[in-house]
């Protein structure tokens, strides 16, 4: 047995964090107790153990300063995720998490870039009712978050048949790889307590594949259609790229080891792009997934949580020492890949016919935050809608929402109704807002050093500007922003990378492609929220003049070359 997974079990000098599970009883430890004090907000035991089971202790850091000089405690709240494998649910689910938010939260719904939902603002005296609640409309938070599999994105899109089938494999995998502890449905569902071992390695309920300490850090999964990487399925712990034989999965092309979380002046944590393993058939899918989860149970580091994701294990220990490890699991060898194939990436919006006859319709959800705002009350419009036509939804991983299986007699009033809330329908109409994505970051994300959400519809209105008078308005340029370089709206693949550094300073990343293989470069550090677009300007000018063809900026970017871009910012905008 590898020595970090020694440690992990108490043998040594493992993290913090693993004592913490090891000695939670099946991820229970002091959680219950805790949730009943009179206290607003928990220990670092419980903060750590709740993670798992689907929400996050944060406070609002708009409130710090002021109840700081009035002596008084922070504001804290918590996070609250709902895990939804595929993006999928009913509009009785959705409606369900309105009521919640109005309720317990701070009125607003937020979609994620892994097609989940958070409901921010939870206060702890309500952090039972609201996980209660969810349950009840069968959803579930368990796994949401913490150092396990969580939620499995798939295409959302109802297209192609194949799209079904990618579904019925997400649903697989989630029920496989979901935790097996009762500590869940005693702490938030019946609320019955169970008498405990005195052995804290000896949990009351075995964890077949995770064990008493469970996974380094956090895992996540994807499949994918090679006609739309919608999924951005390199930058998953496990991606599956569907192989068709005409409209028929034929089976999957592996990847292992992406991911995007980095640390600032930390060099040893990159972002990287996950390395192709093997080709399976749909039946055998499953369990090379679990084979590929235990070998990073047992050899992912559980000293430095910083050097924890897979992605490590697999760029140090090399790939075809990884296969053998999986082979050894699963009892024979594997199929060599296939050569990837990842041709585009579709946001789905507007309306699209189905396979059936009946159409969905694409949402644009700007950061995936579901509000009434001004004209713009998509919050109601929403639920309205919902309410009288009762379509499915399916959240995107751009954190847009498909309406779906609308019947062709209501497409009409429906796209009325929504208009009537000022939602906007036609995608064209939004311009370079259309491909943004941003992190929630300030005030609530307690890793953002810098603003994410709320700084981006002026960054976007300022490249939308420069765009159109350079005569490229209508060009397909993404953007994604962060407010810490952990990455989850996946700065580090796409046209434009914007990574908070502190407060009101980014880093200017550029030269990723569209389709989400190849990685962006750094073209600046520390740059001023006011200075990002101006930088880019000269950029976007020869991009304009010098690009072939329908050359995207981050291929010409990629094609001219980071250094030589970089001398051309230095003479034209810092001289």
């Amino acid at each position: 047995m590898e020595e970090r997974h020694l440690l992990a079990l108490g043998i040594g000098n493992g993290s913090k964090v693993e004592a913490i599970k090891l000695a939670s009883h099946g991820l229970r430890g002091p959680l219950v107790d805790e949730l009943v004090s009179d206290a607003t907000h928990l220990t670092e035991d419980s903060i750590q153990l709740l993670k798992f089971h689907g929400s996050y202790q944060q406070e609002d850091r708009d409130q710090r300063a002021a109840r700081r000089a009035a002596g008084t405690e922070r504001a804290y709240q918590f996070m609250i995720r709902s895990r939804i494998p595929g993006g999928r649910m009913s509009a009785a689910q959705y409606l369900v998490h309105d009521d919640i938010a109005q309720r317990y939260g701070n009125g607003t719904i937020r979609l994620t870039t892994r097609q989940a939902i958070q409901l921010h603002g939870v206060l702890k005296t309500d952090l039972r009712s609201t996980i209660h609640e969810i349950n009840a409309s069968l959803l579930s938070t368990l796994a949401a978050c913490g150092d396990v599999n969580r939620n499995v994105m798939s295409c959302p899109a109802p297209l192609h048949d194949r799209h079904a089938e990618f579904f019925e494999i997400t649903e697989k995998i989630v029920h496989r790889l979901a935790p097996r502890t009762r500590s869940y449905h005693e702490i938030w569902i019946d609320g019955e307590r169970i008498e405990l071992p005195k052995d804290a390695a000896a949990p009351p309920e075995p964890e077949p594949i995770y064990g008493p300490t469970y996974l380094p850090r956090k895992f996540k999964i994807a499949i994918a259609d090679p006609h739309d990487n919608c999924v951005d399925v390199m930058t998953q712990d496990i991606g599956l790229i569907a192989v068709l034989d005409g409209d028929r999965v034929a089976g999957f092309t592996i990847v292992v080891g992406g991911g995007m979380g980095t640390t600032h002046n930390k060099p040893q944590t990159y972002a990287r792009l996950a390395t192709p393993l093997a080709f399976v058939s749909p039946d055998e899918a499953v369990d090379v997934v679990e084979a590929i989860v235990t070998v990073q149970r047992d050899y992912g580091d559980r000293v430095e949580r910083k050097h924890a994701r897979m992605k490590y294990l697999i760029a140090e220990r090399g790939i075809a020492w990884f296969r053998e490890q999986v082979e050894a699991r699963l009892g024979r060898r594997l199929a060599d890949p296939h050569p990837l194939e990842l041709r585009d990436i579709d946001d789905h919006l507007g309306w699209h016919r189905q396979p059936d006859g009946r159409w969905f319709l694409g949402v644009f959800v700007q950061s995936g935050r579901i509000h009434d705002a001004g004209e713009l009350r998509l919050r109601t419009g929403l639920a309205d809608v919902l309410h009288r036509f009762e379509p499915n939804l399916r959240i995107t991983g751009q954190q847009n929402l498909l309406l779906t299986d609308v019947r062709a007699e209501d497409r009409e009033p429906l796209t009325d109704l929504l208009r009537a809330h000022g939602v906007v329908v036609d995608p064209l109409q939004l311009g370079v807002r259309r491909y943004s994505m941003a992190c929630p970051a300030a005030p609530t994300c307690g890793l953002a050093v810098a603003e994410s959400e709320r700084a981006l519809p002026a960054l976007v209105a300022s490249l939308q500007s420069e765009l159109d008078e350079l005569g490229l308005g209508d060009e397909r340029f993404s953007l994604r922003m962060t407010g810490c370089p952990n990455g989850c709206a996946r700065p580090f693949v796409g046209d434009l990378g914007i990574v908070g550094r502190s407060a009101g300073l980014y880093d200017v990343l550029i030269g990723g492609d569209w389709v989400g293989t190849r990685l962006n470069a750094t073209l600046a550090q520390s740059v001023k929220t006011a200075d990002i677009i101006p930088k880019l300007k000269p950029l976007l000018s020869r991009w304009r003049d010098e690009r072939q063809s329908a050359e995207t900026f981050g291929d010409w970017a990629n094609r001219i070359g980071i250094e030589a871009l970089v001398t051309t910012k230095s003479e034209a905008v810092l001289s």
